[in-house]
């Protein structure tokens, strides 16, 4: 049995990358760490901006990685055993996570900042120029 995609209309050419990647990010949806994206309005002429707010308590600045990868940005944690200890109850796991996010096109990141345990980093989404692009069309004689 197929299965029928919003992508399969024969007028949406070049979208099948899209669809890989909605498919990708539909199969990684661990909770963890929460967090949250919020739109900061466009001030004196300046674009609107975004920013990922991720719940980090625990983790340094050393144990986290902010990176942009192709069209997608990366946030990882990895923390480390801090040697050997003798638990009488553990809530608390060192843990490791990635979250992804994908950006569109023309999607920049600002900065990143780490306080009170939230990891924030900041976007900025430029407004596209408009381009209209006349084609020529050749006359076989």
């Amino acid at each position: 049995m197929s299965r029928i995609t919003p992508f399969a209309s024969p007028l949406l050419l070049g979208f099948d990358a899209m669809e890989k990647t909605l498919e990708r990010i539909s199969k990684a949806s661990d909770g963890y760490p929460p967090y949250n994206i919020e739109r900061i309005g466009a001030d004196s002429g300046a674009p609107e901006r975004l920013r990922i707010t991720l719940a980090v308590a625990g983790f340094s600045e050393e144990e986290l990685d902010v990176s942009i990868e192709e069209n997608q940005l990366l946030i990882r944690g990895r923390q480390v055993e801090q040697g050997e200890r003798d638990y009488l109850y553990r809530g608390i796991a060192a843990r490791q996570f990635q979250r992804t996010f994908v950006l569109a096109d023309g999607m920049q990141v600002l900065g990143a900042g780490l306080k009170n345990g939230l990891l924030s980093v900041d976007l900025i989404r430029p407004e596209p120029a408009r381009m209209v692009k006349k084609i020529n069309i050749s006359v076989s004689q």
